[in-house]
């Protein structure tokens, strides 16, 4: 997903969104170390979509006034 599509979203559905990329990346690894993944660089997306979510998180936070 682009970043401006995940800006739409509620901090809710994008903790929802992180959770399954983060449950996909779990399962890369795991077919990786089996050696069943077809698509290596399906890591290196599913890393940055987590980088781009906690990004997109923090900023909610940042705007709402609830800092860390």
């Amino acid at each position: 997903m682009k970043a401006a599509e995940l800006r739409e979203k509620t901090a809710e559905e994008l903790q929802n969104i992180l959770l399954e990329e983060l449950r996909s990346q779990f399962n890369l690894r795991m077919r990786k170390g089996t050696g069943q993944l077809d698509k290596p660089s399906e890591i290196k997306k599913t890393r940055r979509n987590i980088a781009r979510l906690n990004t997109l998180i923090n900023e909610k936070k940042i705007a709402s006034g609830n800092e860390v």
